[in-house]
């Protein structure tokens, strides 16, 4: 299998990650601007670190934790984001997000499940 660049799996992982919110939210409100503060109440870089730093940390596996840690570790534009440790830390959640994609159905399913389970527990 050819090997995709970290930053290439965080962007994936960012897409599957609002994407998966979308599909989620559309089934709670038909207001449009409700829509739009759940999203991104969701998607934004500050929910994703701390979805990485309680939920998903305690579970990684080593390799796992490597990924994370090469994530969060890519090279990011100085002074493009006012907090660069949560910045980081969302990339590495993205990272991850995407890596499981590409390379462990099954793995980002039970993740992406109890994600789903956490965050909409009414679902």
């Amino acid at each position: 299998m050819e090997e995709i660049n970290l930053r290439n799996y965080a962007y994936l992982g960012d897409a599957l990650w609002e994407l998966l919110i979308r599909q989620k939210t559309i089934l709670m409100t038909n207001n449009a601007k409700k829509l739009h503060e759940i999203t991104t109440a969701k998607v934004k870089g500050s929910f994703q670190a701390i979805l990485l730093e309680e939920e998903l940390t305690p579970i990684l596996t080593d390799e796992e934790k490597e990924i994370a840690r090469r994530g969060r570790n890519l090279p990011i534009p100085i002074g493009r984001r006012s907090n660069q440790n949560e910045y980081r830390q969302a990339t590495a959640f993205e990272t991850l997000i995407g890596w499981w994609f590409q390379n462990d159905k099954a793995r980002y399913d039970f993740i992406i499940s109890a994600l789903e389970k956490k965050i909409f527990p009414e679902t």
